[in-house]
């Protein structure tokens, strides 16, 4: 019965979110009150619950319990063991983005993405398309999906003056950094959850699915760029309210040389030290932080306060972090009571153990809901399997095996299939004004086809090269 009403709970709160746009209740609130909802109801059957999921560790604690009742026993084991670790675990994920969404503001705000117009700047339509997906590819990858989005909307809107024309970019934009983000260990939130919780390497997932990504990205653009010919209006761009910065343009080169070095080198600061992600990208926002502070130090008087990191902290989108945050407690509360697990077994005994089936799948739903929650609920339903594996058919779910790494390639890219599948597409949607209807009628087929033809290029990649 408690089962039934924390999955009840958890259908009933990922509807509302789903429907955000129609509710006009913000999802990171629907998923804080699912979140505290599930863990509430998880308390009134806990002690069910720990027999079934930690029978060895609570046995042990029940038979040294002395004068404790078992009410504040099954209490402390449940905040000790269970509700700790996988807030620790969340935490992860979250310190990483509010660090890592903060070194691009920082950048951003002060002119450091700058030099990436004059790049970019060029009158034909089919050039443009062409470089600015492939910018956006890289970008994406060192920068998340989102952010790599928002900059280059922005760049487009001092190349492109003609809307009609310029939702064409801004759409490849959303295919290319969700492409993009889709084989970097930083690029995605999806992929960042897999990497830090030891399903996929960063070499690993580099390795084997740029080749994939790319191809889904190039696909759809070789495609359009059939029927996209001439040249663009003649107002290509200068705005009037060109902000005004307070770092010369050798300045601002090297803060955009720290910052986005800087998350290039979260992985290899990871291999060196054995530290968690979060730690590497904290490290790049403080050196950040105090270059910025130090340069400003040196203009007394100037108007220098909005653009310090004090106060950049503040543009941070500490609701989107919040939505992380109920979700993945909420998930980790459905892995605590054995659904998830269950699940994942008959899954993958009704695919055949076919990981392409089952990533494939979930790609495709990641076009419709979240794909945060999606990637968070099979961490729950499988567990990465061990050395011991490998010959044997679990060894798809050893790290970096096939159902890791393509649930990080179908969970990244299926949500460009349909605009609001992913969060560059809904930021998209709503800076040019977007339709959904435009979308699926010009946009999804290019997304499907580059997403099919990833799956096959990785086929290929593991029947041929890495299997």
């Amino acid at each position: 019965m408690i089962t039934a009403a924390i999955v009840g709970t958890f259908l009933i709160g990922y509807a509302f979110i789903a429907m955000e746009s129609t509710t006009k209740i913000n999802k990171a609130a629907i998923a804080l009150l699912m979140c505290v909802t599930c863990w509430v109801l998880y308390m009134l059957g806990a002690q069910d619950f720990l027999n079934l999921m930690h029978p060895s560790e609570f046995g042990a604690a029940l038979s040294e319990m002395g004068d404790a009742t078992i009410s504040s026993l099954v209490s402390s084991f449940v905040a000790d063991n269970v509700l700790i670790p996988h807030l620790g675990s969340t935490s992860e994920t979250i310190f990483f983005l509010l660090g890592a969404m903060t070194v691009v503001e920082v950048v951003d705000s002060n002119g450091g993405f700058n030099f990436v117009k004059s790049w970019l700047r060029t009158r034909s339509k089919r050039k443009l398309l062409w470089a600015v997906v492939f910018l956006t590819f890289f970008l994406s990858a060192v920068l998340d999906n989102l952010t790599t989005s928002l900059v280059m909307i922005a760049i487009l809107r001092k190349l492109v003056p003609e809307h009609k024309d310029r939702i064409i970019y801004a759409a490849m934009v959303i295919l290319a950094a969700n492409a993009g983000g889709a084989f970097s260990p930083i690029g995605d939130v999806t992929t960042i959850m897999l990497w830090i919780n030891g399903s996929v390497t960063s070499l690993g997932v580099i390795e084997e699915l740029f080749l994939p990504s790319l191809i889904s990205i190039v696909v759809p653009t070789l495609a359009l760029s059939l029927s996209l010919k001439g040249q663009l209006g003649s107002g290509d761009g200068k705005e009037a309210d060109e902000p005004v910065y307070l770092f010369s343009k050798v300045e601002r080169n090297l803060l955009f040389i720290i910052g986005v070095g800087g998350l290039i080198f979260v992985p290899v600061f990871r291999h060196l030290t054995g530290l968690p992600p979060f730690m590497g990208v904290l490290l790049v926002l403080s050196l950040l932080w105090i270059v910025t502070e130090i340069h400003y130090m040196k203009i007394p008087g100037a108007p220098s306060s909005l653009h310090r990191v004090s106060e950049l902290l503040r543009k941070v989108d500490f609701s989107t972090l919040l939505f992380f945050l109920g979700i993945l407690m909420t998930v980790a509360s459905l892995e605590e009571i054995g659904v998830l697990h269950s699940f994942g077994e008959w899954l993958d005994t009704a695919s055949g153990g076919n990981s392409f089936i089952v990533t494939g799948i979930i790609g495709l739903v990641s076009a419709i809901v979240d794909n945060v929650p999606l990637v968070a609920s099979c961490m729950g339903m499988y567990e990465v399997a061990g050395p011991a594996a490998a010959g044997t058919e679990l060894a798809h779910f050893m790290v970096d095996g096939s159902f890791w790494q393509l649930l990080a390639f179908c969970a990244g890219t299926g949500g460009s299939i349909l605009i609001i599948g992913s969060a560059a597409g809904v930021a998209v949607m709503g800076l040019e004004k977007i339709s959904f209807g435009w979308y699926l009628k010009h946009v999804s087929w290019l997304a499907l086809l580059g997403y099919f033809a990833g799956m096959v290029v990785y086929w290929l990649q593991l029947e041929f090269i890495f299997g």
